[in-house]
C-alpha cells in the first residue's frame, strides 16, 4: 500500500487505515506503533553511527541532559551488547526444518534486563541503544502491546487449524511455537518497554512464549520497575509461572538503575497549565478555554463519535478532530482495556480527562484502567488535559483498603473455586496490592505529561 506518510500524517495515515483497510485492527495497530519508532528516529539529529555510549555523552554535552554516574554504568552494559551484536546474525531454519517442525537452539548473545524506580532514565537509555543499533529486524515495543498482538496471533493461528473431525482421540494443538517463529522472523531484537505481568493469560504463556523466542536466536532488552524475581508477585497461580523467571535470567544479564531521582518530576511545566485541582479553580471553565482554542485548530466540529474497536462500538460524547474531551466515568467506569485505549491514542492527539476522584483500593478496577490509560497515552505522546478531586500526589490514597473483597472478585473467586485464607485468595486481583505499586509511575509520568517538552513532543511526530 503506497501511501506516503509525510502526505497525510502518521495518526491520519493510521486513521486512514483504520476506516478503510481490509488489514487485522492489530496488524494496523503494529503498523503504526513501528512507523511512530521510524519518526523518532527521523527527528533524532544525533550525530550518525555512534555507539550507545558515545550517544549518551554527546547529550550531556549538549545540556539535553546532566551527567548521572548510574546512568552511565547502565549504558556500558547496553554498550556491550552493542557490541555482540554486531556481526550476529540468528540463522534461519531450512524449508526441510520448517516442514518436518525440527526445532533448532540458536546461541545468541545475552540481552539485558534493567529495572528500577521510576524516573530514573530506564527508557530514554533503552531508546538510546535502539537508535544506535543500526540494523533490521529490530522492534520496540511496550509490552502490553506486544502482548496485545501475541494474543491476537494466537487467534490467528488457531482459526487456521485444521482438525479430523471424524476422529475421537484428542488433538492436542500449541500455537506457541508458529507465533514465535513469526515474531522472530520480523525481529530478532526485541526492546521492550514497561516489562511487566499482572495478566493471568499473559503470565501462563510467557515461558513457552519466550523459550521459543531464544530458542530463535531472539535478544531482549526489557526495562522494568520490578526485579525478575518479582514479576508477577502475588499473582494468581503463580506458581505456573516461576519458571519463566529462569528461563528470563538465563537469557538476559539483570541490572538494577537506583539513582533515586525522579527525573520526570524535575521537569519544567508549561507556560500554560493543563493539570487543574477542582478545589483550587473553576477548573470546568479553564478546560473549556483550553478546550476551544484547540477545536480552532481543527478542521471539524464539535459532535460526538462512536469508534469502532474489535467489533465493538464505543461511544464518546464530545469530539472534535482529534479532540477528545470526556469524563473519567467514560474512560475508566466502563469495561474499557488496553485495545481501547490504544485506539484512542491513535485517534486523538488531545485527551480531556474531567473529574478525576481520588482514587482508592475501594476503587481497584477504575485506578487499574487509569493506570493501563496513563502508561498507553504516555507511550504515544498524547497530550492530556485533566481535573482532579485531589493534588497530583495525592491523587492515590492507599491505607483506605477495603476489610473485604467486593462483589466481583469474590464471584471471581468462588468460579476458581478459592477459598479465603488459601494462598491464591492474597492474589493482587483482589488485593489492589498492583494497583499501589504501579501507582507510583503513574503520578511520575503524570508530571512528565504537564511539562513544555512533553507537549511539545507531539508536534514532532506528527
Amino acid at each position: 500500500m503506497a501511501i506516503h506518510i509525510q502526505s497525510r500524517g502518521l495518526r491520519g495515515l493510521t486513521r486512514f487505515l483504520l476506516n478503510s483497510s481490509k488489514l487485522s485492527y492489530t496488524r494496523i495497530c503494529s503498523y503504526y506503533h513501528q512507523q511512530q519508532i521510524l519518526k523518532r528516529e527521523e527527528d533524532n539529529d544525533l550525530s550518525p553511527n555512534l555507539s550507545p555510549m558515545e550517544a549518551l555523552h554527546e547529550k550531556v554535552m549538549r545540556g539535553e541532559l546532566v551527567v548521572d554516574n548510574h546512568q552511565n554504568q547502565v549504558m556500558q552494559s547496553l554498550e556491550k551488547v552493542y557490541s555482540d551484536i554486531k556481526n550476529y546474525q540468528p540463522a534461519e531454519l531450512s524449508v526441510f526444518d520448517k516442514w518436518f517442525g525440527k526445532e533448532k537452539k540458536i546461541t545468541a548473545p545475552k540481552g539485558l534486563y534493567l529495572y528500577g524506580a521510576v524516573g530514573g532514565g530506564k527508557t530514554m537509555l533503552m531508546d538510546i541503544f535502539y537508535n544506535c543499533c543500526q540494523i533490521d529486524g529490530k522492534r520496540r515495543v511496550h509490552f502490553n502491546a506486544f502482548m496485545q498482538d501475541v494474543h491476537a496471533r494466537i487467534h490467528e493461528v488457531k482459526k487456521h487449524v485444521v482438525r479430523d473431525h471424524t476422529s475421537t482421540k484428542p488433538q492436542p494443538f500449541d500455537p506457541i511455537r508458529p507465533v514465535a517463529r513469526s515474531i522472530s522472523n520480523q525481529s530478532w531484537l526485541i526492546c521492550f518497554d514497561e516489562f511487566q505481568v499482572t495478566d493471568i493469560g499473559d503470565a501462563m504463556i510467557l515461558k513457552r512464549l519466550f523459550t521459543e523466542l531464544f530458542n530463535n536466536g531472539v535478544i531482549v532488552v526489557a526495562t522494568s520497575n520490578r526485579a525478575p524475581d518479582d514479576l508477577y508477585k502475588n499473582g494468581l497461580q503463580r506458581s505456573n509461572f516461576v519458571p519463566f523467571i529462569q528461563v528470563l535470567k538465563d537469557h538476559c544479564n539483570v541490572l538494577s538503575l537506583t539513582s533515586g531521582i525522579d527525573y520526570r518530576q524535575r521537569t519544567s511545566p508549561g507556560k500554560e497549565q493543563n493539570f487543574f485541582v477542582k478545589t483550587e479553580c473553576n477548573a470546568n471553565a479553564e478546560m473549556d478555554k483550553i478546550f476551544k482554542f484547540l477545536c480552532s485548530m481543527e478542521n471539524d466540529i464539535i459532535r460526538p463519535r462512536t469508534l469502532s474497536i474489535m467489533g465493538r462500538n464505543v461511544q464518546f460524547n464530545k469530539t472534535c478532530g482529534q479532540v477528545l474531551d470526556c469524563t473519567f466515568a467514560e474512560l475508566c467506569e466502563r469495561a474499557l482495556g488496553t485495545s481501547d485505549y490504544l485506539q484512542l491514542s491513535q485517534a486523538f492527539h488531545t485527551i480531556f480527562i474531567r473529574d478525576i476522584p481520588q482514587l482508592s483500593l475501594k476503587k481497584k478496577s477504575e485506578a487499574r484502567r487509569f493506570i493501563m490509560l496513563i502508561d498507553t497515552l504516555y507511550d504515544h505522546r498524547v497530550r492530556i488535559v485533566v481535573s482532579s478531586d485531589a493534588p497530583l500526589k495525592s491523587m492515590f490514597v492507599a491505607d483506605d483498603a477495603p476489610s473485604d473483597v467486593g462483589d466481583d472478585a469474590r464471584m471471581l473467586m468462588d468460579d476458581l473455586g478459592i477459598s479465603k485464607g488459601s494462598e491464591n485468595a492474597s492474589a493482587n486481583i483482589f488485593t489492589g496490592h498492583e494497583e499501589m505499586f504501579a501507582f507510583d509511575r503513574t503520578i511520575s509520568r503524570l508530571s512528565e505529561m504537564q511539562s513544555a517538552e512533553y507537549w511539545e513532543m507531539w508536534e514532532k511526530q506528527r
